[in-house]
């Protein structure tokens, strides 16, 4: 039978699949914790509102609202993990298809690069930097592209084009990263130690994705290449994320995604709420 025709298909419940099923619910817990948070963040603001300038007011708000796109995002895919090219789900439901789940990612992923383009613009703005004005306007841009690339992977399941993806991600993050320091965290006194674990988390993520991650997909394309893989269509991809998903809580294959899903959807929330946090503390 086509793989095309069957809707879902399971693997076997048990051994290392309890581990599958801890890693599950820490997720689900982190979400419910990244929740209380951002709304711990909106009270913040709304308290804050009648202590800051219009302009401000506005910043935070938008930074609010672009928070929450993202943490609900990390939140819907802690609770239904996709392993996107083998089409491998945790929870036998329509939402868990690789169709809604990419498509949730996207919408979350640009509501995140526009909150460091955003902060980063208005901190390069006050210290007089014309690198960390220029940054901030090339990172949605590149986080636009690496999300094109993303689908053209996820639909045709050439890893090659994840390896781009991440790239693109590692770059953009290099490129903040770089404009923080080059600005200095000293010169924006009330965000001295935000900017200081910005810079941080910034520098180690940057180190992920460009000797871990991208590699890992690289060497993937490579053994597709030498064991001659047929890939996809994007319309045969259309159908087959669509149509198509895998219940499975085999440890197996879920161990590779464990890692990234784990630290993207803690320290990727908490990064994000954290701009929150810091334009309540020094409005921008």
């Amino acid at each position: 039978m086509n793989n095309l025709d069957v809707p879902s298909q399971r693997q076997p419940f048990g051994g290392p699949a309890h581990a599958v099923a801890w890693w599950h619910a820490l997720l689900c817990t982190i979400a419910v914790l990244n929740l209380v948070l951002w709304s711990l963040s909106a009270v913040g603001v709304t308290r804050g509102q009648h202590v800051i300038y219009a302009e401000a007011d506005a910043a935070c708000q938008t930074q609010l609202l672009l928070s929450a796109m993202y943490v609900l995002a990390c939140a819907f895919r802690s609770v239904l993990p996709v392993y996107d090219g083998p089409r491998i789900v945790l929870i036998d439901s329509r939402l868990s298809s690789v169709m809604v789940g990419r498509s949730v990612a996207t919408v979350g992923e640009l509501c995140f690069a526009a909150q460091w383009a955003l902060i980063l613009h208005r901190i390069a703005s006050l210290s007089h930097s014309g690198f960390g004005e220029a940054a901030s306007l090339a990172i949605v841009p590149l986080i636009v592209l690496a999300e094109g690339f993303s689908w053209y992977a996820v639909l045709t399941t050439e890893q090659r084009s994840h390896a781009v993806e991440n790239s693109l991600w590692g770059f953009s993050a290099a490129l903040l990263v770089a404009s923080l320091l080059l600005i200095g965290p000293h010169r924006v006194a009330s965000l001295y130690w935000p900017m200081i674990a910005w810079c941080v988390g910034g520098i180690a993520y940057v180190v992920f994705m460009f000797v871990f991650d991208v590699p890992m997909y690289w060497s993937r394309w490579l053994a597709d290449k030498a064991s001659q893989r047929h890939y996809l269509s994007v319309a045969q991809g259309v159908a087959d994320v669509y149509r198509r998903r895998v219940v499975s809580y085999r440890w197996e294959d879920w161990k590779s995604e464990v890692l990234w899903m784990s630290l993207y959807f803690t320290f990727g929330a908490w990064s994000s709420i954290s701009i929150v946090y810091a334009s309540l503390a020094a409005p921008l």
